[in-house]
């Protein structure tokens, strides 16, 4: 397999998907904020000094995956027609687990903006209880879930 953001030359370029079929397309993505659980005790309780938590952090989720054609220098801007993200405390990790899903009916993938979206809630996450902790962790950001195109399904183990 050839990596499509290259040409003959080995020069980095916009992958040209005009003639690909405009299908309904969706990806998933997932990854975790890890902290202490005095940390996350402020989220739970709504106590954060700057206001809520997760609220916040799923606004800046949908935001960011709108921009992603902004971010990442060969994405194509898309028409997004649904972002949506669960941010779920959860004990056991300690820490916030974020989930973002991205569809569209287009020429190409949303998975980097279902990425995009993940980052920048847990990167948000981050920001909202810094001055709390600031070892927390973001890990585990991956693609789990793609639907739609010519490569059809793919969903993480």
């Amino acid at each position: 397999m050839s990596l499509t953001h290259f040409d003959d030359q080995g020069q980095a370029h916009m992958v040209d998907v005009s003639a690909k079929a405009v299908t309904k397309r969706s990806a998933t993505a997932e990854g975790a904020v890890v902290m202490q659980p005095e940390t996350l005790a402020h989220v739970l309780a709504g106590s954060a000094k700057k206001g809520d938590v997760l609220g916040i952090a799923r606004v800046a989720g949908i935001m960011a995956a709108k921009r992603t054609a902004d971010l990442i220098p060969l994405c194509h801007p898309l028409p997004i027609t649904k972002v949506s993200l669960d941010l779920v405390p959860d004990t056991a990790l300690p820490g916030v687990r974020i989930t973002a899903t991205v569809k569209t009916t287009g020429q190409t993938g949303v998975e980097m903006e279902a990425l995009t979206a993940v980052s920048v809630a847990a990167l948000t996450v981050y920001d909202m209880l810094k001055a709390v902790e600031k070892s927390m962790r973001i890990e585990g950001i991956r693609v789990t879930l793609k639907e739609g195109g010519k490569s059809g399904r793919y969903e993480a183990e």
